[in-house]
């Protein structure tokens, strides 16, 4: 049998996979492609004939003949490449209108026998297809039940449901089809852009073939023949010819081949003379390894030495490096939370919101940087701060409700009244690992529910230890991967191509942190039947409430339709509504609203206050509108919770008729905010136990010397007290020392002239402020920076930037207030002051005073002239709205507009403006008519409040 040889294994290992590989690529992509162009042809017919026959019913029931020729003929102009003709049959495949004459009818119109179609079909015929789709009559259907109605089909166009006699008490319905469109496309196009396909692929597969013969001849010319020089020197070194050489220069490797034929063959032909030789460079060498050994040994001591260094370099660096980025942090966040504490329009508190979060994501990374090198060293420290428990919850889940509104999750929570709010632990830590289940559960459920329970137990009177709960219906785990979840770097997915992204770091970090809570975490999990992760933790009780508790006596015996159908957040808030003493109707599906809304309708019953819970966002409109219509009759108060945090789908919404949009994951606290609102002309009583909202009577120094952190941390002193005394550096401060008396000294430690912690030594000094207590206030946040500053003699240490919480708590923790009357106080808010905001709104006199220029004179007769004006001005708009007179209600809002501008009028302005704008780019007064009616309701409420506000005027 004759051997192969290597020229031949060339060309067949190069040539022959080229030339498989090149037509199978291009049959496989050829195909595809004729497959996809037959898809995108069928899709654009689609897209085409379906929007038609939508817009044809109204012409068909009515017989428009002309508008629907109209619209067809206008589609096959612009369609003319694929289109042929288009044509429309009545429900007895009689032709209504034809886009062509000249078309082929026959051949579109179905068998007399075959019903309209209950769907778009398809028809392929030789180089057409035709595409038929029905008509419907969507607000008319023909039931499936014996129906026996007294209106013929031939008589009337419109079959109305209260005129249908059902002998059975099936509801099925079916579409009332009252006709259908036939498209004729021609696919002649589409053949030739088929056929072009193939050959170009095939033409570039044949390239490739003759591209890779040229290059296997130019291999075999640079590769055989110098493997043939070598095989005959070996022959002849073999034959004991060891002067044999291989001759010439090659290329890459050969040429090593090539010498290392030539090496052999000289390295034989000294074998024996070299034998001795080579013991005794043995022997040399092995001294030459005991020396580098003890030189290694020596190196690696030293290296030792300098990596203890960088260590501590590191150290030192990352203290710096945090305190130089907090200190711009801190005037940043700080001065942000107070400007948004200030009237702002809706665009500048969003753009500073976003400044807030951003500057709170860098600081987060500066924390993640910390906690790495805390976590790798071992020392990772938990802070013990007052902070509110559901505030906190609150802030993750509408960080994280976005993510879980754009996959169309239900995200639910929770949370029991009974639990405690008030606490002192480290709330950073509880919402990183809050956050990290959370958004885990969301990134691994692809559809279905996230739940998220909270529970807690007493562990003694001071401790109390809570219990999050994260259950998700998501993809799950085996179990093999469950064994490695907890390991640092590693994902469940550890494929190249895994679907989910991570460092693998959540979960081993979450696991320390609960941990060094007193506490722990687990897990359970079913390949694809979701997970449920659990935490435990503990925290202290903070005896000073942190927020205003809101009284929801008001809601007690109130009456409340409650709608929700995922059962989990269903639970929860029945729980929370019935612990405020409402009377609560649940139902849990469409069915059993319908049932609720006839009765409530036949028994003249109202509610108080109805909350519908919904699942979909703005494909849900039509459903929502129909269902806030259905309420208004029973109930003043619709408040509506979406899996949706859009602005215009709320917006749409509450222009319909609801009261409000929430966003789920509903909370105990949002819903308190909004049943407030709509009790607003109710007086209410709001508690609060700790002294907050009031200044206290004390003098308190500043010391810092950086300009926007001191002017930050006065502006936040002077929330809480009555004096501030601010110093640039520790030199001034001891000069303000010397000459008065402070309660309380906050102290920056790293400044000019005199730093900190001597200042600190040298006011102690002092008799007046022997006893003082001082603060430690710096950027430095690293391990042991706490116990450092209290050696020193600070009585606290706060970090940058400053919490607002931890700064209140400080002040009530070591000023001495038994002289003071700092009790606990209850404060009576009546109409007047719950309603503020609202009025403001209808009549602003600083914002009329700020229109005109701070003059109050013209302030007062731009107002007067506004008020004189507007029943003119709205009995001239009703009217031209009777008469359709667009141009006259153009002009007249124009007028309003101006006059809006220069006095305080936010609400008419704002729906004045938008009126203006709609109505110049076109909108028709039937699309305007929820902002009409909202504009003539802003009129009466101006001109209802225009007597207290003139009042107000002059008193002013």
């Amino acid at each position: 049998m004759q051997k192969i040889s290597l020229k031949d294994w060339v060309i067949i290992l190069t040539i022959v996979p080229t030339t498989l590989i090149g037509f199978s690529l291009a049959s496989y992509f050829s195909y595809s492609r004729s497959v996809e162009l037959n898809d995108f042809l069928e899709q654009r017919a689609q897209s085409i004939i379906e929007p038609i026959a939508i817009a044809s019913k109204d012409p068909l029931l009515n017989q428009n003949r002309d508008k629907l020729r109209q619209l067809i003929s206008f589609t096959h102009r612009n369609q003319s490449s694929i289109v042929k003709s288009i044509v429309v049959f009545t429900d007895d495949n009689q032709v209504f209108v034809t886009s062509s004459y000249h078309g082929d009818i026959n051949l579109m119109r179905l068998n007399s026998d075959t019903p309209p179609p209950e769907h778009t079909t398809i028809e392929n015929i030789a180089d057409y297809i035709i595409f038929r789709a029905p008509i419907i009559d969507e607000y008319n259907k023909v039931h499936n039940t014996h129906i026996q109605s007294p209106i013929s089909k031939n008589t009337s166009n419109f079959v109305s449901n209260d005129n249908l006699k059902f002998t059975n008490t099936t509801n099925d319905e079916k579409p009332n089809i009252i006709g259908y469109i036939a498209m004729q496309v021609d696919k002649n196009q589409l053949k030739f852009k088929q056929q072009s396909q193939y050959l170009i692929a095939f033409a570039f597969a044949l390239l490739g073939t003759l591209l890779s013969g040229i290059f296997a001849l130019r291999l075999i010319t640079k590769v055989t023949k110098p493997i043939n020089s070598m095989v005959l020197a070996i022959e002849r070194i073999r034959e004991g010819k060891l002067e044999s050489r291989v001759s010439g220069q090659l290329l890459g490797e050969l040429n090593f081949l090539k010498n290392g034929i030539n090496a052999m063959a000289q390295s034989l032909d000294g074998y024996q003379n070299e034998m001795s030789a080579s013991i005794d460079q043995a022997t040399i060498d092995l001294r030459e390894s005991l020396e580098q050994f003890e030189i290694q040994n020596v190196e690696l001591s030293l290296a030792k030495r300098k990596a203890q260094e960088a260590n501590r370099v590191k150290s030192e660096f990352l203290a710096n490096m945090s305190h130089e980025l907090r200190t711009p942090l801190n005037g940043v966040i700080g001065f942000t939370r107070q400007v948004l504490k200030t009237p702002l329009t809706e665009n500048q508190r969003d753009y500073l919101q976003t400044i807030d979060r951003s500057a709170n994501n860098l600081l987060t990374i500066i924390n993640d940087i910390l906690d790495f090198s805390k976590l790798d060293a071992g020392r990772m420290v938990i802070e013990n701060i007052p902070f509110s428990f559901r505030e906190s919850i609150e802030e993750t889940l509408k960080l994280l409700a976005p993510s879980a509104h754009k996959k169309n999750i239900e995200l639910s929570i929770n949370l029991p009244e009974e639990v405690p709010d008030s606490l002192i632990g480290d709330t950073m830590r509880i919402k990183q690992i809050i956050t990290n289940l959370i958004s885990n559960a969301i990134k691994f459920t692809p559809q279905g529910t996230v739940a998220v329970d909270i529970s807690s137990e007493a562990v003694n009177q001071k401790s109390i230890k809570f219990k999050v709960i994260v259950e998700d219906t998501g993809i799950g785990m085996t179990a093999e991967q469950q064994k490695t979840i907890f390991d640092a770097f590693t994902q469940a997915d550890q494929s190249i191509t895994r679907l989910y992204g991570g460092t693998g770091l959540g979960l081993v970090i979450c696991q320390r942190l609960a941990q060094e809570m007193k506490g722990d975490i687990g897990f359970t999990s079913e390949k694809n039947h979701g997970s449920s992760f659990w935490f435990t933790f503990q925290c202290e009780v903070n005896s000073t409430p942190l927020l205003w508790e809101l009284n929801n006596q008001h809601l007690a015996d109130k009456t409340i339709l409650y709608y929700e159908e995922s059962a989990h957040g269903r639970e929860a808030i029945k729980h929370i509504l019935k612990h405020w003493r409402m009377q609560v109707t649940s139902v849990i599906n469409q069915h059993q609203l319908s049932q609720v809304l006839s009765r409530a309708s036949q028994t003249q019953q109202s509610f108080d206050y109805a909350l519908i819970g919904h699942n979909q966002t703005a494909t849900a409109l039509s459903e929502l509108k129909k269902t806030i219509t259905q309420l208004k009759p029973i109930s003043n108060n619709i408040y509506l919770a979406l899996n949706s945090n859009s602005p215009n789908l709320h917006d749409a919404l509450v222009a319909i008729g609801a009261t409000s949009c929430l966003s789920k994951p509903l909370t105990a606290n949002n819903l308190s905010r909004v049943f407030q609102a709509s009790a607003i002309n109710e007086p209410q009583r709001l508690t609060l136990s700790s002294p907050q909202g009031k200044r206290l009577p004390i003098k308190v120094l500043a010391v810092d010397d950086n300009e926007a952190n001191l002017k930050l941390i006065n502006a936040l002193l002077l929330e809480q007290v009555e004096e501030v005394v601010t110093a640039e550096n520790g030199l001034i401060a001891l000069e303000r020392c010397e000459t008065e008396s402070f309660a309380l000294i906050f102290m920056d430690i790293q400044m000019p002239i005199l730093d900190g912690i001597s200042a600190l030594k040298k006011i102690k000094q002092i008799p007046s402020n022997m006893n003082t207590p001082i603060i430690a206030v710096t950027a430095h946040a690293l391990n042991g920076e706490r116990e450092k500053m209290q050696q020193q003699g600070f009585n606290a240490y706060m970090t940058k930037p400053i919490d607002e919480t931890m700064l209140r708590h400080i002040i009530y923790e070591y000023c001495d207030f038994n002289h003071l009357n700092n009790s606990s106080t209850e404060i009576i808010v009546n109409e007047e002051n719950l309603a503020l905001n609202d009025s403001s709104q209808v009549f602003d006199w600083p914002l009329a005073l700020n229109r005109s220029a701070n003059k109050t004179d013209l302030a007062k007769e731009m107002f007067l002239g506004l008020i004189e004006s507007l029943p003119a001005t709205e009995q001239g708009i009703r009217e031209a709205i009777n008469t359709h007179d667009i141009a006259l209600i153009k002009r007249l809002v124009h007028k309003l507009n101006g006059a809006c501008c220069y006095t305080g009028t936010p609400n008419l302005a704002k729906i004045t403006n938008h009126l203006e704008t709609q109505l110049k780019i076109g909108l028709s007064l039937d699309e305007l008519e929820p902002e009409f009616l909202e504009f003539f309701e802003h009129i009466e409420q101006l001109l209802l409040a225009a007597p207290s506000a003139l009042q107000e005027i002059n008193g002013k």
